[in-house]
């Protein structure tokens, strides 16, 4: 049995996000196929000897990785999550931030935020190595030292490269869908109606342009989701702007969450950045006609499926809405993501990377 440990940031259950649902549904199916896994996060104390593998995530946060590398004699891959919000540190970010956004390298304001995240939230520079090389060399020694980078589609390794010049052993690892715990909720409604739109409050998935959107228009606007601790302002901001057509709901279980889903017409992504958009393969499967942002690697996943906006723009969001709504519902897309995007598909995929890494590690 191969026995692999999955490490991730030190914040990850206590400030979940679409990284926390990939690690832990990932590894719950790998261990249904008899692969033995962990989870560390970076910031605990590890006896790595235990282990046949190391599966690291987030490559751009190094410092979280840096760290272990020394201490490590077994193979490691990277689930890279290579997400680049530079277009919204450069047009929407306020503060310092934003201002410096303006002059350096979307590289130096990551470093900027690991020295930021220490200094507010007492977040421990994991590797001291990283203060000394930087981010962008940080993370071209990890691209180097790597046996496999495992991105979530092949334009996710297309834009690594692109941005950081190295070529890589790689396997494309689909993010997913766990079919178990979103189902089908029956309703007493003739057809779906509505439009939702289920994320994290925050500046970077966009809520505020939505809500701007549809503000003059006769659809009714549900967002669920709870702000993130560095975005309370922008969650005041659109509360404050919303009209009466736009109602929020906080973060809620699965169970409820499927209802939402169900009954919906449409589920709306416009976000800055998406590789994937688990909450938009979440509404997909339960029926929903999808808007998702025209910036990352979505298209890789819902390709003719979904109906894409350009975030920075109101109109192009309205508009987008408006032809996703006159669309009639059908189960299409929702074949189309059985076939490639449950959590199964991935675990079964990673661990054929698992198994390419060891078998070239030890020939």
């Amino acid at each position: 049995m191969i026995k692999v440990l999955m490490i991730s940031r030190a914040t990850l259950f206590s400030s979940p996000g679409g990284d926390t649902v990939q690690v832990e549904e990932t590894a719950n199916c790998l261990r249904k196929i008899g692969v033995f896994v962990d989870i560390k996060l970076s910031n605990e104390v590890i006896d790595y000897k235990e282990y046949d593998l190391i599966h690291f995530f987030n490559i751009i946060r190094p410092n979280d990785i840096l760290g272990h590398l020394k201490k490590i004699t077994v193979p490691f891959v990277v689930s890279t999550i290579f997400v680049d919000y530079s277009e919204y540190e450069l047009k929407v970010r306020k503060g310092l931030l934003g201002f410096l956004s303006k002059l350096t390298s979307s590289d130096f304001i990551e470093y900027l935020k690991v020295l930021a995240r220490a200094l507010k939230n007492g977040e421990k520079i994991g590797a001291f190595s990283y203060l000394f090389y930087g981010h962008k060399k940080s993370i071209k020694k990890i691209i180097h030292r790597a046996a496999c980078l495992l991105p979530n589609s092949k334009s996710e390794y297309q834009r690594l490269v692109s941005h950081y010049g190295i070529e890589s052993s790689y396997e494309v690892i689909p993010n997913a869908i766990n079919i178990n715990k979103f189902s089908s909720t029956k309703t007493n409604k003739l057809e779906k109606e509505g439009v939702i739109c289920v994320a994290r409050i925050e500046g970077r998935k966009n809520q505020l342009n939505l809500i701007k959107a549809l503000a003059k228009t006769s659809y009714k606007l549900i967002i669920i989701g709870s702000p993130s601790p560095n975005n309370l302002e922008y969650y005041e901001l659109c509360k404050k702007t919303a009209g009466k057509n736009t109602s929020f709901i906080s973060h809620i279980n699965q169970d409820e969450l499927s209802s939402y889903y169900s009954n919906a017409k449409v589920h709306v992504l416009p976000s800055w950045f998406e590789t994937t958009g688990l909450s938009s393969l979440e509404a997909g499967y339960l029926g929903c006609n999808l808007v998702v942002t025209d910036k990352g690697d979505v298209k890789e996943y819902f390709e003719d499926f979904a109906t894409y906006c350009n975030p920075e723009d109101p109109n192009s969001i309205k508009e987008a809405v408006t032809k996703a709504y006159e669309l009639a519902n059908n189960d299409k897309l929702k074949n189309h993501i059985l076939e490639n995007f449950t959590w199964d598909i991935t675990a079964k995929k990673t661990k054929e990377a698992y198994l390419k890494v060891l078998q070239k590690t030890y020939e």
